[in-house]
Parts: structure tokens; C-alpha cells; sequence
């Protein structure tokens, strides 16, 4: 048989031979696990690896994240286990708590097969009770943070004196983070006897001394990339301004096919604010970031997971280290301002030969940006353009015209209904499509199911070149002109907390209220922007519905706190609010104003503090 398939295909005697994990040495118990979760060939890290250290040598491993290398350490460590040792054989020092709970959850689904494999991740942010009661029990393997570790040597509650196996993952990231004394401090403190794997995407000379003085005689192996972004990542990026940003996310979620999406924001305010928002449109989001505490990060990235959330709304150290399998899509609502960034950023998804599609957003002045992104990753972004109202509402008829034909192939449902639907027909005398129709508005509610077009310029009166020529600021560019307050007995002015310091303009004003109120560009009057506050008119009869939407309403990240105009036509005398302090019509607070992690465009503030106590 093997002669005739020979014969009939002459071009594949040449092709190399297709490598197993069965080929790489590993034990059974380690081989029936791979089954189960479908890993059928090495990738080019784990084949070059395994098989070296199930050998016994030392490695350094240059590779890029999502290449496969926590399982090239994992497994071999795995295979060799002595269950009948209950103190520590092997750990894993891993740069944050995100990574150590993926590395730990790793080890786990590999040993599944082997019974009596006790895993441990050791993390700051957790309590120490659980870890201690788990290291009383016996532990086989323990995955942690420098801090943590360190912390629990330093008490006496860790015992690493017959530690067979030693692993720094993202050795590079550990010392940017500040780390280096205290992995150097352990990797001095364990046996000498001890195994080393060193993985680093990178090799700056820190990382080079230590594997000389640390290491024995270990095994090089480099994983070659042509580029440091993956090539089954699409990367696009849209130019849009700072105030235009959410609405801008809004759209793209409305036209993307996505599953499960990471939203990256450069800072911790910023990140609850974006998920507020989302939220408050329908989605499913959640904010993680270094003031959200440990336990309630764990439970919102299982959720991401088992698909309860679909947007998580995160800062970079925050998300560091998450491998989930659902995120389709990465969404840099700050575009990072250095490459390194950028590629762990997107590195989120398309992870292990998946797709995915990365999206910057840019404004004007980060343009710059794009290019040396570019330059770095050696792969173009592509610029898109921002969904317009068509393709939006194309998109939300399809999914309309989803619901009801899922809800056809429901028949018995559909049967009960139908002679209810024939009994209203005969006795109101009313068209069968009219009676979908109302049926339809009854199941959308108040919410509109299409979009409103872009609010349009309004169009300027011919000029009577006799009459004397006048000009007006609110002339310019297509702006509301200014009326007086009053003038139309069917409109009331509302006074709203941002102006001109805010530098808002009134498309913006009656894009955010259209969109939060459902309101229509005919329920605008005149709109007049002050320094500290504007004036807006809208319907007198305005349900108290759509003023409670309204009330949570944000412009330029303000929010806009609506009430109805009392004062007279001038504007408000200055007060010491005015001049920066606090006040409930658009004064910054001290935070608002002297952060510099705050501003839009600027870059985050590094931590002065350990990166697994954030």
C-alpha cells in the first residue's frame, strides 16, 4: 500500500517529516492529556525544547509570547514528577499574577490525566491562609510571582531545598518590572542541582549575565520570527478625535463579527469609564485594572471565558498574561505609545494559529504612531474609515431579520400563536402586516432599531447682497445660529456642564444627547456654548424617560449634569470654581486636572511599585 501512495504522489517524498509530541520522548499519562485537548504537532519552540530538557540540560528559550513555550516547559516537567515527594519539585516564576494563574491553569489541564498532581499559583493580592494550607498538604508545583515567593521564603513558609526544577517565564518582563534582585536572590537561595529553563522574548545583556552566572552550560534556542506581530492578525486603525472615540467603539461593535473583545485604555479611570459606557449601551463589559481587587479580576476574565462577558475593558498590566480563546478582537481605544506595547497588546488574540483583528484608534496628532508601529512589527496597518449610519443600520436589519426567522423554526410556538393573531385580524379588521408590524414595535420597546442619520449642517438663507453684510461666530462652519432664549414657546433651555474650556462643539452636544436620548436632530433648538457651560434647547414636553438617559450623559468624558436653565442671559460671575476647583457645572478637581496619567494623548506613568501588589 505504502509503495502505491508513492507512486500516485511522487511530490511528497521530499517533504520533511511531520513531528509528534509522541516523537519529542514524553510519557503516556502526558500524551493521552495533549489528546484530549487537541494538540496533534509541536510547535517549532515546544519541539526544540522538550526534548532538551527531558535530557536534562538547562535552556534559554528566545521566543515571542503565544509561540507555544508554556507547554515547552510544562510537559517535560510533568513527565517527570515524583508524586510520592510532597515538597515543591518544580517552580515557575512568571512577571504577573495574570500570567501565573494561565501558566498554573496550563499545568493543569496537562496533568490531567496524572492523578495526585497538586499545582499551586502563589500571587500577591491573594490571602495567605489558602496558600498556606495548600504548601501544609504538599505541593508538586508551585507557579508564582517574585514578590510573593519572596514573601513567603522571607516568613519560612516555603520550602524550595528539594526543588528539582526552576522556571523564570518572561525573564525580560520580570526585570523591567524591578524584579531582578529578588529572582536573582531565589535562583541563588535554591540547590544548585537544580534545572533551569529561562524564557525571554528578548536578550539585553541583564538577561545574558544572569544566564551565565546562574545557568549550566544551558542549551540556546531562538525561535526565528520575520515580524513580532503575528501574520493572522488583520491590524487596522481609524483616525478619530478624542471626544469621538466611544461613539466611534459603539459603531465598530455594531458592524464587527466579534465573539469576545479586549478594549485597551492607558488609564485606570479611563477603563471604568469606557465600560460604563459600553454598558450603558446594552453591552456586556467590565473594567479590570490595578484597583480592582484580585478576586474580582479572577471572576470577571472567567466570565470572558465561559462567555457571560464579552468586552473587558482593561489597562496593560491589568491584561497582561490572559490567553482566552474567545477574544476574536482587540481594540486599542489608547493607542500605545511604544511598539513593545502594541505587540503584547494585540498579542491577545490570533494567539496559536487563530485569527484576529486588531483596531487603533489614532487622533489626528498620533498619526506618527502608525509609522513607527509599522516600521517595528515590519506589517502595514490599514486605515479604515468609521462605519457609517448605513452600514450600521444594514447590519441591525440582518440581525432583526436573524430574530425572526430563528423565531419561525420555532413552529409549535409560532402554531399557538397564530390563531390568536387570525382572531385580532377578524375582529379589528386589520392587515396581517399591520399587526406584525405593531408586534415588532412591541418587542423593540422605546429603543429605535436604526440609527438617525448624522446630524446635517444647517443650510445658510441666500444673502440679500442690499442688506448690510453681518457676522456671527455660530455662522461659521455649518454651527447652530444662536437665538434667543425663549423664542420658541414649544422649547425649554436646558443648561449643561460643559463648554468651551471643554472644547466641545454642537455636533457633539446633539450627537451625544441623540444617541443617549433618542432624540431627532428636529428636537434641537438653538444651542449656545459659554465658556464654562452651554445651553441647549429641546422639546418642553420631553418624556422624564429621556431626561433620566440624558442625565447620564457624558461629553469629552464630562458628565453633563442637564437641568433646565434658571439664570439670566449673561454668563455666571467667576468664582473660585471657575478658576479650576470643584464645581457641578465642568470644573476639574485636582485629580481631573493634575494627573498626567489622565490626559488623552500622553503616555502612562510607570508604577514606582511591584507589579503583582498593583
Amino acid at each position: 500500500m505504502s509503495t502505491s501512495a508513492e507512486q500516485s504522489a511522487p511530490e511528497s517524498v521530499d517533504e520533511p517529516p511531520v513531528i509528534t509530541f509522541r516523537d519529542l520522548g514524553l510519557g503516556e499519562q502526558v500524551l493521552k492529556a495533549l489528546s484530549d485537548v487537541g494538540y496533534e504537532t509541536p510547535s517549532a519552540i515546544q519541539a526544540a525544547t522538550i526534548p532538551t530538557l527531558l535530557e536534562g540540560r538547562d535552556v534559554v528559550g528566545l521566543a515571542q509570547t503565544g509561540t507555544g513555550k508554556t507547554a515547552a516547559f510544562a510537559l517535560p516537567i510533568l513527565d517527570r514528577l515524583d508524586l510520592a515527594q510532597k515538597t515543591p519539585q518544580a517552580l515557575v516564576l512568571a512577571p504577573t499574577r495574570e500570567l501565573a494563574l494561565q501558566v498554573c491553569e496550563a499545568f493543569e489541564k496537562y496533568a490531567a490525566r496524572t492523578k495526585g498532581v497538586h499545582v499551586l499559583p502563589v500571587y500577591g493580592g491573594q490571602g495567605y491562609g489558602v496558600q498556606l494550607s495548600a504548601l501544609r498538604r504538599g505541593v508538586h508545583v508551585i507557579v508564582g510571582t517574585p514578590g510573593r515567593i519572596m514573601d513567603h521564603l522571607d516568613k519560612g513558609t516555603l520550602d524550595l531545598s528539594e526543588l528539582k526544577y526552576l522556571v523564570l517565564d518572561e525573564a525580560d518582563e520580570m526585570l523591567k518590572m524591578g524584579f531582578a534582585e529578588d529572582v536573582e536572590t531565589i535562583l541563588a537561595d535554591t540547590p544548585d542541582t537544580k534545572q533551569v529553563a529561562l524564557f525571554s522574548a528578548t536578550m539585553p545583556a541583564a538577561i545574558r549575565r544572569m544566564s551565565k552566572q546562574y545557568l549550566n552550560d544551558p542549551e540556546e534556542i531562538t525561535v526565528a520570527s520575520k515580524t513580532t506581530t503575528s501574520s493572522t492578525i488583520t491590524q487596522r486603525y481609524l483616525i478619530v478625535s478624542f471626544q469621538q472615540k466611544i461613539d466611534a467603539l459603539t459603531r465598530i461593535l455594531e458592524v464587527e463579527n466579534f465573539e469576545a473583545m479586549i478594549v485597551f485604555a492607558r488609564t485606570k479611570s479611563a477603563t471604568e469609564e469606557v465600560a460604563e459606557k459600553l454598558r450603558a449601551r446594552g453591552y456586556s463589559a467590565a473594567a479590570i485594572n490595578g484597583d480592582v481587587a484580585q478576586v474580582q479580576r479572577e471572576r470577571t476574565v472567567n466570565q470572558l471565558k465561559s462567555g457571560k462577558l464579552d468586552i473587558l475593558v482593561a489597562t496593560d498590566v491589568a491584561a497582561r498574561g490572559l490567553d482566552v480563546e474567545r477574544i476574536s478582537h482587540v481594540v486599542n481605544f489608547d493607542i500605545s505609545t511604544d511598539t513593545e506595547s502594541y505587540v503584547h497588546r494585540i498579542g491577545r488574540t490570533g494567539r496559536a494559529g487563530r485569527t484576529g483583528d486588531a483596531i487603533s484608534f489614532v487622533t489626528p496628532r498620533e498619526r506618527g504612531l502608525v509609522n513607527a508601529i509599522e516600521r517595528a512589527t515590519r506589517q502595514p496597518l490599514t486605515q479604515m474609515q468609521l462605519p457609517s449610519v448605513d452600514e450600521v443600520n444594514v447590519t441591525r436589519l440582518s440581525r432583526f431579520d436573524d430574530r425572526i426567522t430563528a423565531a419561525l423554526e420555532e413552529t409549535e410556538r409560532v402554531e399557538r400563536f397564530r390563531d390568536i393573531i387570525a382572531h385580532y385580524v377578524r375582529h379589528h379588521d386589520v392587515p396581517e402586516v399591520d399587526v406584525a408590524a405593531a408586534l415588532a414595535v412591541v418587542a423593540q420597546g422605546e429603543t429605535p432599531l436604526l440609527l438617525e442619520p448624522d446630524p446635517e449642517p444647517r443650510a445658510r438663507a441666500p444673502r440679500d447682497d442690499r442688506a448690510p453684510r453681518t457676522f456671527d461666530r455660530d455662522d461659521r462652519d455649518g454651527r447652530p445660529e444662536r437665538r434667543p432664549r425663549g423664542s420658541n414657546p414649544n422649547m425649554t433651555t436646558y443648561r449643561i456642564a460643559v463648554g468651551k474650556r471643554h472644547r466641545v462643539e454642537p455636533r457633539q452636544i446633539v450627537g451625544a444627547l441623540a444617541n443617549e436620548g433618542g432624540l431627532s436632530r428636529g428636537d434641537f433648538g438653538a444651542i449656545q456654548i459659554r465658556p464654562d457651560f452651554s445651553l441647549v434647547e429641546l422639546p418642553s414636553d420631553m418624556p422624564q424617560s429621556t431626561l433620566d438617559r440624558l442625565s447620564d450623559t457624558r461629553i469629552s468624558g464630562k458628565a453633563i449634569e442637564i437641568r433646565v436653565d434658571t439664570g439670566g442671559p449673561g454668563r455666571r460671575p467667576r468664582d473660585r470654581d471657575d478658576r479650576g476647583g470643584s464645581d457641578r457645572f465642568g470644573g476639574r478637581d485636582r485629580d481631573d486636572r493634575g494627573s498626567r496619567d489622565d490626559r488623552d494623548d500622553r503616555p502612562a506613568r510607570k508604577p514606582r511599585h511591584r507589579a503583582d501588589h498593583d
